[in-house]
C-alpha cells in the first residue's frame, strides 16, 4: 500500500518553496528506482529506515539537504517508506541557509553535519509528528523564522534569468544583461543562489524540459523532440538523456512513464 500527498506552500513561502510531498509505503520485497536530476535543491526526512543508494554504494542519512544533481541515482528500498521531502524552487533553499548553494552541489548532506540546532530539532518534532498536515505547518513555522534578509535585488536578477532559461534562453550575455549584471558577476551570484552554474543548469532544464514534452506529446519523435528542446542534433539528445538518466530517450520510455518534476 502506497499514500502519497502534496502540500502546497502558504503564499508568503511560495515564492520560495515549490511544494513539500509526503510518502508512506509498505515495501514487501527489495525495489530499485532510479532518480534524475530535477532542477531543484530539496530537503528530505526519513523517518522509517534509511534507503540504500546504490551509485553511491551507502546509505543516505536519515535527514539530509540535495544540492543540484548532476546526473541519476538508483536507490534500493529494502523496508517500508516514510517519507517527507522540501523541494524548493531554484533560487528557494538559500534564502534560509547560510552557505551557498554551490557548497552542497551534487552532494546529500547530513543535517547533522551542518551543525544547525533548529534543523535538528526540526527532525525530531516530525519524527514525532504523524499528521501530514501538521508537519508541514511545523515546517512552514521553521521555514518563517529562517527567511534571510538577501538582497532583493539579487533575488529578483537570478529570477528573470531562470524565466528566460525556462523558456529556452541560453546565451549567458543575454542572461546576464537581463539580469543587470556582468557575465562574471552572474555566473558567480547564479552558481552562489541556485548551486549549479547557469550552463550545468540550463543542461538539466534541457533534459527536464524534453521528459515534459514527451509526458506531454507522446507521439513526438526524436528529431522533433531534439529541436523542440533546444539540442543541436539527435545524437546531441541521446547522449545528455544518458547522462542524466542512464537510458536513451527510447529505453525510458520502454522504462518509465515520462513525467517532469520541474514542468509539471
Amino acid at each position: 500500500m502506497e499514500n502519497f500527498q502534496i502540500i502546497k506552500p502558504s503564499p508568503m513561502l511560495a515564492p520560495y518553496v515549490k511544494h513539500y510531498w509526503f510518502l508512506k509505503a509498505n515495501i514487501t520485497h527489495s525495489s530499485r528506482t532510479r532518480i534524475v536530476p530535477t532542477g531543484h535543491v530539496c530537503m528530505m526526512f526519513h523517518r522509517g529506515e534509511r534507503i540504500f543508494s546504490e551509485s553511491d554504494n551507502q546509505f543516505q542519512p536519515q535527514a539530509f539537504i540535495s544540492g543540484q544533481e548532476k546526473s541519476f541515482t538508483d536507490l534500493l528500498y529494502t523496508s517500508d517508506l516514510d517519507m517527507i521531502c522540501i523541494v524548493f524552487h531554484p533560487i528557494g533553499a538559500r534564502v534560509f541557509f547560510k552557505m551557498p548553494m554551490s557548497e552542497i552541489n551534487g552532494l546529500r548532506t547530513d543535517i547533522y553535519d551542518l551543525e544547525d540546532r533548529e534543523l535538528i530539532d526540526l527532525r525530531k518534532v516530525l519524527e514525532e509528528t504523524q499528521s501530514n498536515i501538521q508537519c508541514a505547518l511545523l515546517i512552514e513555522q521553521f521555514l518563517f523564522k529562517r527567511i534571510r534578509n538577501l538582497a532583493d535585488y539579487n533575488l529578483k536578477r537570478i529570477n528573470t534569468a531562470i524565466e528566460l532559461i525556462n523558456n529556452r534562453q541560453t546565451d549567458i550575455k543575454t542572461l546576464a544583461g537581463a539580469s543587470c549584471l556582468s557575465p562574471k558577476q552572474f555566473k558567480r551570484i547564479f552558481t552562489e543562489m541556485v548551486g549549479a552554474n547557469p550552463k550545468e543548469y540550463q543542461r538539466v532544464i534541457r533534459f527536464q524540459r524534453a521528459l515534459f514534452v514527451l509526458q506531454t506529446q507522446s507521439d513526438i519523435n526524436m528529431a522533433q523532440l531534439a529541436f523542440e528542446c533546444g539540442y543541436y542534433d539527435q545524437p546531441h539528445l541521446i547522449k545528455e538523456f544518458k547522462v542524466f538518466s542512464g537510458y536513451t530517450p527510447l529505453e525510458y520510455l520502454a522504462m518509465c512513464t515520462p513525467y517532469s518534476d520541474y514542468f509539471s
